[in-house]
């Protein structure tokens, strides 16, 4: 019995150091506080503008929201805004971002209008000139096939970007690994883990294991994230024990067919699309 005890004591202590948060800082929370921040830009189901293009960035900002979008590397390490892996989905192009040179990504039409994916330099000038106090929520895109010094280079360069940012700003990923370096690169930085359910990462054709480990947030010791961002679906035992023990809860996406009040009242800020919340809710 005492053995039993003991290894049940262990694995306690192993999940609270697994899974928790960091230390809660709330000057670097403020900004985004009660905040509706629109996910890739306001942009319609129409795609006009375009999802992560320069006006759907200059309306979110001229609207006063925040904005959630998403980074990465093309081929010759020219670092972009782009939400999916590969180009299939929003242009005529095929394959993936990270194999196609910047010149002949920058020339691809986004979702067949006359707008071309931007690079992230391009995106905070944007911004910074149709309102310089939009809060910045910045997702690093990662795959499980990247290294660690390709990551380190990526999360260098988005860093570096941001700091020419008059307004505030923070980062997010679903990788751990991705939180983890921001924690060692910039730890004065607010930072966020991402994660999706159980059933979402095996919907995707995740193993059982791997699709356990990150949706119940159990990379968190690598970062200590400040934020966990969470899907629609209802929060599992850990994402709930994050939240008591003091980290900020994001929630994305939240769509026009969802209860946007009762999503409001249960997080800190919400990312949202395809509706036009208030700008502030708290």
């Amino acid at each position: 019995m005492k053995i039993l005890l003991c290894i049940v004591l262990l694995l306690v202590v192993l999940t609270l150091f697994a899974v928790w948060p960091g230390k809660r800082r709330d000057a670097l929370r403020a900004p985004f506080l009660g905040r509706n921040c629109a996910h890739r830009g306001f942009f319609g189901k129409d795609q006009r503008p375009p999802e992560n293009s320069l006006p759907a960035f200059a309306a979110a900002a001229q609207n006063g929201y925040g904005i959630e979008l998403d980074v990465q590397f093309t081929a010759d390490r020219r670092l972009v805004v782009f939400h999916d892996d590969t180009l299939d989905r929003m242009t005529p192009a095929k394959g993936f971002v990270h194999d196609m040179p910047w010149a002949e990504f920058s020339a691809q039409p986004l979702a067949g209008s006359d707008e071309h994916p931007p690079l992230f330099a391009d995106m905070l000038r944007t911004v910074a000139e149709a309102n310089p106090d939009t809060p910045l929520i910045v997702e690093i895109k990662s795959r499980s096939e990247y290294k660690h010094t390709y990551l380190e280079e990526l999360c260098r360069a988005t860093i570096a970007e941001l700091k020419t940012y008059p307004g505030p700003y923070c980062i997010e990923s679903f990788d751990p690994r991705v939180v983890g370096i921001v924690r060692r690169q910039a730890p004065g930085l607010l930072r966020g883990q991402l994660a999706d359910s159980y059933r979402s990462y095996r919907k995707t054709g995740a193993h059982p294991v791997p699709a356990f480990v990150f949706s119940h947030c159990l990379g968190n010791f690598l970062g200590r994230p400040d934020f966990i961002a969470w899907c629609p679906e209802k929060r599992n035992w850990a994402v709930r024990l994050c939240a008591r023990l003091g980290a900020m809860m994001v929630m994305w996406t939240a769509l026009p067919e969802h209860d946007t009040r009762k999503l409001e009242a249960e997080n800190d800020a919400v990312i949202f699309q395809w509706y036009a919340p208030k700008q502030q809710y708290k």
